[in-house]
């Protein structure tokens, strides 16, 4: 899969762009004892779910058909979550490339019966592929940042995809050397 832009003989149309505000979205969730771990706080797998959920939305929003999730990074718990908190996951598409989006997402947390303000407790990026009814990659429209702070996550959204290239080549690079050397993993 690339990102890669097609030249501009490729006779390929253009999408047009997408704001970022346009697939935004945010989605709330009371937590219950059924999404606790051995501890009594609720399972990061319960959070994770709940990432995974809200960026599909997102990205499915954005690209205008199904998208599936390629990867997740930096997946961040910053505070626990407790029984009886209300979990508001909000998401936005941060970047995009030819046939994948970054999803940026943020995990608030807030009593179920209290009005103080919501805590962070966790962000995660997600990568998605928009595909076709075949399961193959398709087009999606570009990103159009709106606000300072769209612009500010774009840009640090393809910091983050150089750095994905980049591990994903050097380890390749290792097995490839490894395997020359009769190595067998």
């Amino acid at each position: 899969m690339t990102d890669q832009a097609p030249a501009a003989d490729s006779g390929a149309s253009e999408i047009p762009g997408k704001p970022t505000s346009a697939s935004r979205t945010t989605l709330s969730h009371i937590m219950t004892h059924n999404d606790t771990n051995l501890l009594g706080t609720v399972h990061g797998g319960v959070i994770m779910k709940l990432v995974d959920d809200a960026a599909g939305a997102v990205a499915g929003r954005h690209s205008g058909g199904p998208a599936v999730t390629a990867s997740m990074d930096e997946m961040v718990f910053l505070e626990p979550v407790r029984v009886g908190d209300l979990v508001h996951v909000k998401a936005q598409v941060n970047w995009t490339g030819r046939t994948s989006m970054e999803v940026g997402v943020r995990v608030l947390a807030e009593r179920w019966n209290e009005s103080t303000p919501p805590t962070q407790v966790g962000s995660a990026y997600l990568v998605f592929a928009a595909v076709d009814a075949d399961g193959k990659p398709r087009r999606v429209p570009p990103v159009l940042p709106e606000t300072e702070r769209d612009k500010r996550r774009y840009q640090e959204a393809q910091i983050r995809r150089t750095h994905r290239l980049a591990r994903r080549r050097a380890i390749m690079e290792l097995r490839e050397k490894r395997a020359a050397e009769g190595f067998e993993d």
